[in-house]
C-alpha cells in the first residue's frame, strides 16, 4: 500500500500492512499452486465479493506480491500468479495456517462461548 512515505516500525508491521484484513491471506493462498484467472480466484475464496477481489488484488499487486498478466485478445484474458515477494510471503504465512488448523475447535469454542457470555 504505497501511500506516500510510509514507515515502518519493525518487520511485524511491514507485514502487517501487505497482508493486513481478511481477504488478502485468502487470496495469496488460493495463489499458492499457481496461476489463476479472476473467476477462478473469486470460486478459490468463498464469499468475497467481486468489488473486494478487485481491490484486494490492485493492492497486492501495487505491494509486489502478485502479478497481473493482461493478454491482449478477444476477449481479453487476465491471470494472476504470485511473484517471487509473494512466494516467500505465502512461505512465511504456512506456520500461521497450520497453527489455525491445529486449534481451529478451540478458536471456535471460544468465540461461541464469548458470544454467549455477550448475549
Amino acid at each position: 500500500m504505497a501511500k506516500g512515505k510510509i514507515s515502518y516500525s519493525c518487520g511485524l508491521d511491514a507485514a502487517v500492512d501487505v497482508v493486513g484484513g481478511k481477504w488478502k491471506p485468502m487470496i495469496l493462498w488460493a495463489l499458492h499452486d499457481g496461476t489463476h484467472r479472476f473467476g477462478e480466484l473469486k470460486r478459490l475464496v468463498p464469499g468475497v465479493s467481486e468489488k473486494m477481489l478487485i481491490q484486494q488484488l490492485r493492492e497486492l499487486e501495487a505491494d509486489g506480491v502478485v502479478h497481473r498478466e493482461v493478454y491482449r485478445e478477444v476477449p481479453p484474458r487476465v491471470e494472476y500468479s504470485l511473484t517471487d515477494l509473494g512466494q516467500a510471503l505465502n512461505t512465511a504465512l504456512l506456520p500461521l495456517g497450520q497453527w489455525g488448523e491445529d486449534f481451529m475447535d478451540r478458536i471456535l469454542a471460544n468465540k461461541a462461548r464469548a458470544g454467549d457470555q455477550a448475549a
